[in-house]
């Protein structure tokens, strides 16, 4: 009785097997055997063997690549504009693009390295709507915990946060700065200050670079950890605007060069999560409110006869 399918494509060259394994790679297809430079077996979450006779609508070259079965590879995805994108990123060559006026599902086919075929279709899945915030900062309050440590770098970071709250719409007297040594001391600061309950979004900007020693390793780890454990338990939002950046010039890219400035992009991100709070907690209190009505309209329990 049947125990598997396998179905193998040949190329000539090692390029060629390279070209097709990114693809595969890029595709989801799961790589089940060590990189090897002659032979790549990929896995795919279903297998399906289909036979099929040429559609006469076809191209003549999709058709004259047909006729040779063993360079078609079908693949049925569902994201096709995605791969469509990579396919393009790639430099492949399209063959064929079209769109079903019924179903709108997408088909194309590429002409790959090797002289292998392959036919991509599917429909983009249609996703429920999702809960989201928003990037409004109207009557809201946070906190800028900065680090005074490569202030060179982190003031610009400050800058970039204070922009950030000023074009989503708050107000300066709504923002509060504190100043603290360094990045290890940061997570004590945000901690105190989400716990004041006066903030909806604390706002943590530091900047460090590794020296001679392991000493940037453990105050990285601290750090990230303290900031994570501090908005969990809180339950403030907390956005990470610290740098770790491997030399200067990487740090001074994403103080607002080439990079942008990730001071603006942790002050977008905590505008987003205290909205999206606001958003959570009125959700919840709606249901809260059903269940507990709910409750109400239950009958009393029937009292047992002694």
């Amino acid at each position: 009785m049947l125990k598997s399918l396998h179905i193998g494509r040949y190329v000539s060259k090692p390029e060629d097997l390279r070209a097709l394994s990114a693809l595969l790679e890029a595709l989801g297809f799961h790589r089940i055997t060590a990189e090897d430079t002659r032979s790549t077996v990929f896995a795919a979450p279903v297998g399906l063997l289909s036979v099929n006779a040429l559609p006469s609508e076809y191209p003549k070259e999709v058709l004259d690549h047909l006729k040779d079965v063993n360079r078609l590879i079908v693949l049925e995805v569902s994201n096709p504009d995605d791969v469509f994108s990579i396919a393009q990123k790639q430099k492949l060559k399209i063959l064929m693009d079209s769109v079903s006026p019924k179903t709108g599902e997408r088909s194309f086919s590429l002409a790959l390295p090797g002289e292998i075929i392959v036919t991509v279709h599917g429909k983009p899945e249609e996703l429920p709507a999702g809960m989201e915030g928003e990037l409004k900062a109207e009557g809201k309050r946070f906190a800028i915990v900065v680090s005074r440590f490569n202030a060179f770098i982190t003031e610009r970071l400050l800058q970039g946060a204070l922009d950030g709250l000023r074009r989503t719409g708050a107000r300066s007297q709504d923002v509060e700065i504190m100043r603290v040594p360094g990045s290890f001391e940061i997570p004590a600061a945000a901690r105190v200050l989400a716990e004041s309950g006066k903030y909806d979004a604390v706002i943590c900007l530091g900047c460090l670079l590794p020296g001679d020693t392991a000493h940037y390793d453990v105050i990285v780890n601290e750090c990230a950890r303290g900031i994570g454990q501090s908005a969990q338990e809180t339950g403030v939002p907390h956005a990470f605007g610290v740098l770790t950046c491997e030399t200067l010039e990487q740090a001074i890219d994403r103080a607002g060069l080439k990079m942008g400035n990730k001071g603006l992009e942790a002050a977008l991100a905590a505008v987003e999560m205290a909205s999206l709070k606001t958003v959570v907690g009125r959700w919840s209190s709606v249901v809260g409110k059903n269940k507990s009505k709910a409750r109400s309209r239950k009958p009393p329990a029937k009292k047992r006869r002694s």
